[in-house]
């Protein structure tokens, strides 16, 4: 019989699981958004997610929230070594939802909004690939306090970095399977193309992680 310990944790490998999955294609379809060939692709584009991109982020809370709740021990050792792409990763995101809304309010300045949108969502891919990659290489910790033990950049490192251009490959081979499925004539033309180059850039990444 699962104990209480053994089902939060797959609640919270659930959360982070889906939140891949839904929010990376969103952000997928933001870091090809700079490749479309005109600004009415970008709007079909945008168009596509601006339904459903933030209810893909609540799975992100989700996965946060729990660690927290069930496991504050983790969580208080975790947030400290990775402060600083969670950050970034968090501005990153609040940068790409404001582009969502104020895009369609100005024909002037719209390419500001579009680069937030599309900065936003490739920092933010990288910067939970990076948070990744300094999980995977190890935390130093104090046993005796319990407590962090590293410094403010522990997390960098060519292994950490790695993940995060591995997880922009990733996302934009999501992102450009749902253009695939969700739109027509150009969109999902230029789609399919960088389909292949980011499922190649994806194989490649993945033995270089492994």
């Amino acid at each position: 019989m699962f104990d209480l310990p053994t089902i939060w944790a797959g609640i919270i490998a659930f959360a982070v699981l889906t939140y891949v999955i839904l929010d990376g294609f969103d952000l997928g379809v933001g870091i090809l958004f700079p490749f479309a060939r005109s600004d009415r692709d970008r709007d079909v584009m945008m168009n596509s997610v601006a339904p459903i991109w933030d209810g893909n982020e609540t799975w992100l809370v989700l996965g946060g929230g729990g660690l927290m709740a069930a496991f504050p021990l983790a969580y208080a050792i975790i947030l400290p070594a990775l402060y600083a792409p969670l950050i970034a990763m968090l501005l990153a995101l609040i940068f790409r939802g404001v582009a969502f809304e104020f895009r369609w309010r100005t024909e002037r300045a719209r390419w500001v909004w579009d680069l937030a949108f599309t900065g936003g969502s490739a920092l933010a891919a990288f910067s939970q690939g990076v948070a990744l990659g300094g999980l995977l290489q190890g935390i130093t910790v104090d046993e005796a306090a319990r407590a962090y033990a590293g410094g403010w950049w522990d997390w960098l490192s060519p292994f950490s970095l790695t993940c995060g251009v591995a997880l922009l490959a990733g996302y934009a081979l999501l992102g450009s399977t749902w253009l695939i499925m969700k739109t027509e004539g150009e969109v999902r033309e230029s789609a399919y193309k960088a389909a292949k180059k980011s499922a190649i850039a994806m194989i490649i990444f993945m033995g270089v992680v492994s």
